[in-house]
Parts: structure tokens; sequence; C-alpha cells
């Protein structure tokens, strides 16, 4: 459970129906097989799991009701060494009326009974004839050999070593009505509903079932564990298929397919979850005077182990792995920008926008957004001044494709050398051309910004940002030179999206010049040109072996900017997405590298211009971050002095 990892399965058990010795062993072996060959720490199992559901009118026998209250004392006994929160359905009888509940129990200690709240009683359901509705309020009771058990709805199981994990009960409909009582275990508290149910199979349904679970651990932020009952259930009417889900906010994590496998198992992330309900100012919460919370513990081994990873954690988050779903996302970012960009160029009654074109990747796709907000404006493109701005890093790759870009789509293209105005300015300030230092490359990009200014002045147009978020994460922009803008359209896209983006166009315009212009810009490696090429003319200045590889950059910027994650969980996670590409080591180095920048560029986003964002992670002073300039690294920086140690 180290990181907050904790490792959960919703499981089928075999049922004989009315059995209930059967079904206790069942039960047993069930959960100890995933304790044991998969580290689970919490297991769900089926609604009336040690009876079986569909007993009818079985559940009147006081045969049945009282092996099934032994039954759950031997699972009780049985269980003692497993280091698990089990739960269990099983009927309850208590004064005189019958309650359909789940069984919490924890190394052989029954910690408490929750009683299903709506019972159905339309269609093939006919549960109204032999259990009595649930109550929330909590009362004890003695059952199953225990004098003092809570019994009510309104009861939380928290873990001692992981105060995070906190467990709440619901039973199958309680999940289907308007208002389920998850709901209110969530804002009590609860990080973790699991769903114990018996959940018939109709066409259609586990689609439904699904959304059902999904959309509920969205709504929440919550994980969900939803285990149903199986084939071994009466086939008198209806047929049971044991499809089992873990979800955790909005995302399926594992899934039993009906009629498959019986089991689902993954890890929820219990920290992650709380950091989302921090952040979210609209999730409520709700005081616990009202609520019972027992503790648990699973032993101090239990809680020091590193939870075993088997959920899929995405390498590329800014980046969908389903070639349909990116192409969609493609398409949404594209329209979010040139929006945007339409917006301010109406509101400011600009007929023209001034944009430096590099022949790089980020001046590219603002050149495509630019384009598409002048189509939308139906504004005749060559008000698009696109200047290509040479200087003592040029190469003619860049410089030729950013002509032959300007040229298919049909824009407004000036040149302009830099190179004269820039050795003026190194005499001026008495500069020696020869070092090449910080001066000698901000130099080139200050002028290179003044001269987009006055050119926007001179046409009445706005400057257009070309700078991305992965840049302005690690302040890999020149302050008050390419930093500046007045509408920076690329500011929350992050360098992976970006080259997917431009890949987007390429495979999309129909226009074969401009394809074979944008493919080129692709293969092109990142670099600012601000260093004299190498003697046969190509870039020696490249940007991924100066400050890291943008797809571990962006990862960390993920994780650190949407998540608030500890470096030593990101380093984890980052092992875990990408360790076949990096080793450990590097990974932790580029992560020092990302912390030292992070904080210490702050000063450079504080002063961003307006920019649309796009996507969950984006770093305006004026909406997602809001970051002191002068805040400290140490404390994150000595975390990651202790995982190099741990790396080497």
């Amino acid at each position: 459970m180290k990181d907050g990892f904790v490792k959960v399965a919703a499981v089928t058990s075999e049922v004989r129906v009315a059995d209930v010795v059967s079904n206790v062993e069942a039960c047993i072996a069930a959960a100890r097989n995933v304790v044991e060959s998969e580290g689970a720490r919490v297991v769900v199992l089926p609604e009336l799991a040690l009876t079986g559901y569909t007993c009818e009118d079985l559940f009147w026998q006081e045969t049945l009701i009282r092996a099934a209250e032994e039954g759950l004392s031997s699972f009780a006994s049985k269980t003692v060494d497993l280091d698990a929160l089990l739960l269990v359905g099983v009927p309850v009888r208590v004064m005189g009326k019958l309650y359909n509940c789940a069984a919490v129990l924890a190394r052989g200690v029954l910690l408490g009974l929750v009683p299903k709240l709506h019972i159905p009683t339309y269609n093939e359901f006919y549960e109204g004839r032999h259990f009595e509705r649930g109550s929330k309020q909590v009362t004890y009771i003695s059952y199953a050999g225990n004098t003092s058990v809570p019994f009510g709805s309104k009861v939380l199981f928290r873990c001692e070593e992981l105060p995070e994990l906190v467990v709440a009960a619901e039973i199958c409909e309680d999940l289907w009505v308007p208002q389920p009582p998850s709901i209110e275990h969530a804002q009590a508290g609860a990080t973790l509903i699991c769903n114990l149910s018996a959940s018939n199979e109709l066409v259609g349904k586990s689609d439904y079932r699904r959304s059902l679970v999904t959309g509920q651990s969205a709504r929440l932020i919550c994980g969900y564990v939803y285990a149903s009952a199986g084939t071994g259930e009466s086939t008198q009417d209806v047929v049971y298929s044991g499809h089992d889900l873990v979800a955790e906010n909005g995302r399926m994590l594992a899934e039993g397919k009906p009629f498959g496998e019986g089991r689902a198992v993954s890890e929820i992330d219990v920290r992650l979850l709380i950091s989302e309900r921090t952040r979210m100012s609209t999730y409520a919460t709700s005081a616990t005077a009202s609520y019972e919370i027992v503790d648990f513990s699973l032993g101090e081994e239990a809680f020091s182990c590193e939870t075993a990873l088997t959920r899929w954690i995405d390498p590329h988050p800014f980046v969908p792995s389903d070639p349909a779903r990116r192409a969609e996302r493609c398409e949404e970012v594209f329209a979010i920008q040139a929006h945007g960009l339409a917006k301010r160029l109406a509101h400011t009654r600009s007929r023209h926008a001034v944009i430096g074109l590099s022949g790089g990747l980020d001046s590219t796709l603002a050149l495509l957004v630019t384009v598409r907000a002048f189509d939308l404006l139906e504004l005749d493109r060559k008000g698009i001044i696109a200047i290509t701005m040479p200087g003592f890093g040029t190469t003619d790759r860049t410089h030729d494709n950013a002509v032959r870009l300007a040229d298919a789509l049909g824009v407004d293209l000036h040149e302009i050398s830099i190179a004269p105005a820039v050795r003026q300015h190194f005499s001026d300030i008495g500069h020696d051309e020869s070092v090449h230092d910080v001066t000698y490359e901000n130099s080139q990009a200050r002028e290179r910004t003044q001269i987009l200014m006055d050119v926007a002045n001179q046409a009445g147009g706005l400057v257009i940002g070309t700078g991305d978020l992965s840049e302005l994460a690690l302040g890999w922009a020149t302050y008050n030179g390419d930093h500046m803008s007045m509408y920076a359209v690329n500011a929350s896209v992050p360098k992976t999206l970006v080259r997917h983006l431009v890949r987007y166009v390429a495979d999309s315009c129909g226009n074969e010049v401009e394809t074979t212009v944008l493919l080129d810009v692709l293969d092109t490696p990142v670099s600012p040109e601000l260093l004299p090429a190498t003697g046969d003319g190509k870039i020696s200045q490249r940007t991924e072996d100066l400050v890291g590889p943008y797809e571990l950059h962006d990862f960390f910027l993920y994780e650190v900017l949407r998540h608030g994650m500890s470096p030593r969980k990101v380093f984890r996670l980052a092992r875990h997405a990408l360790g076949e590409r990096y080793d450990d080591a590097t990974i932790a180095g580029w992560l020092k590298v990302f912390y030292r920048r992070y904080f210490a560029q702050q000063f450079k986003r504080s002063c961003l211009p307006d920019g649309p964002k796009v996507g969950s992670a984006a770093v305006s002073p004026r909406g997602d971050l809001r970051m002191p300039s002068d805040a400290c690294a140490d404390l994150w920086l000595a975390e990651l002095e202790e995982l190099e140690v741990l790396s080497e």
C-alpha cells in the first residue's frame, strides 16, 4: 500500500444455491487465492454469496438462516491469517426481520454489517417478499458469536496504516437509484465504495452497468469495486454472468467480462483521490457525526510493501493511444485554439496576425492555428504576416521549410535577417560575438520579438505566440523574447501533443506540398537554433540534449501539475510507464532537472500573455497555477536525492 496504492479485487465465487457449507468454502478459496496470488488488500464477494442470491422462499427457512450465521463464523475463523479487508454477502435476521447485508471482516474479526437500503420488487426482482429495507442509523447487534457488531448503512471502515483508505459498502440496487447511499458515504470521507451485487444479465445491461460504475466513481472521485453473482445461481427465470468491475474516478481499471473469469483486480490510488478532492472546491463534504467509523488494521507489513502495479499508467498522458481518439482530440484542440484566436482577433478588430516562422514544430502549429482562425472569420490569409528571421544558427532545412509552408498556406511571407541588428547590439553592449553564452543566444530571441512587435504595430495586428506548455513548465524561453506575444495559442499544448497535432494536419490537409513540408518539420530535431550550425550545415543545438526528453518531462508535468504527486511517486510511476525506454538513473536525473527548472522559472509564467486552455493541465497565472515565483524547491529535491541513492 506504499504511495497510496491499494490492491483491490472483485471476485465472483462459485455458488451452489442454498448450500452454505459449500459456498463458505468457495468464498474462502476465492478470497485466499486473490490475496495470496495477487496481493489484494480489499476483496469484494457477491451479494448473498454465502447462501446464493436466488434462494427465494428458502430465505424463510430457519435452517438456511442459522446456517448462514454459522457460515459467517466459519468464514471469519478461516480467514484470520489474511491481511485483507473482506466483504461478503449474507442474510441477517434482526428482531424478526431479514436483511440483505454486506459483512465486513479483517483478520477474522467481524467489523460490521451493512444492510441493503433499496429493495427491488419489480420485474424479475422480488426481494421485498423476503427482505426488509435497511436503516441508515447504526445500532449494535449480536451476530455470529460477536456481541457488539455495528449494524446500519452509515458505517465507514478506516485503515489504521493508510488513513486515506476509507471503505464503505452498498448493495446492488443501491447504486441504481436516483440518490445512491454511496453519495453520503463519499461525502463523509469514503474513498473506496464496494458494491456486493447479484445483477442478472440482459441484452445491453452490461454496458449500462459499466456506465453506472464508472460514472459514480467520477462523480464521487472515488474507487468503486463491483462484484456480481455468477452462473452458479439458479437459472429458473434469469441468468447471472459474474460481471466484475474496478473503476477509479471515471476510469475503468479492470473488468471481468460477463461469463468470463469472474474477477477484476487492480490498484486504487487513494492518495490521488484525496488530492483530487482537495483540489476541487465544489466537492462537498459532510460531517461524519452520524457515521460510525470502524478502524481496522492490515499490519505494518501490508502497508510498507510496494504494491505491484498492474493498472495501466499512460506513458503519454496528454496523447490518446487510440488513433481514432487521438484524431478526435487533435480536432478538439485545434478548434479551441482557433476559436480562441478568432475571438481575440474579432474583439481587437485585427485583420492581421504576425507570427515568427522558424520551420520548427511550435511555430508551424501556431501558423496552422492562425490560418484556421482566419478561415473561421473569412479573412484573407494574406493578412497573416509570417516572418522568417534567419540568425547565426538557422539551417537551410528549417529556413526552406518555413518558406515552403508559408507558400503552401497562402500567407504573406517576409524574410528579415537578424544578424546585422544583433551584431550592432553586441557592439552597443560590448559583447564578444565569439562568446556563445546566454547573452549571445537571448539577444537573438529578443531581436526577433522586437521585429514581430514592431511589424504588428505597423500592420495593426497581433503577434501570435508560439511557445508551448512544456517549454513554459521548464522555463525554456527567453524572458521578454519568445516568452512574450499578444496571444499565445500554444500556451497549454504540451510538446508531445504538438507533434501529433502537426501530424494530424499532415495526414488530413489534402495538400501534397503542405503534407511534405509538415512531415519534414516533424522529422527535424527540436532546436532553438541560436548557436552556429555544424560544419556540414546541420543543427548543432538539440533541445532534448540540454533539458531532457520531452516524453519524460511531459509525463512529469502531468503528474506534478495535474495530480500534485510527490517526487518519489512520480519517479515510481515513470519507471512503470517508461522503464523500458529509460533506466532509473536517467529518469531520476531528468526529474531533478524538471523540479529545479519548474521552481526556478515561475517568474516567467507569472506574466504570461493570454492564451486558450485546451486540456486539464495548464500554467496560466490567471487559471490553473497560482505559484509564488520565490518558492523553494528544497523539500522536493531532498526527496529526489534519496531516490537517486536508491536507483544507483
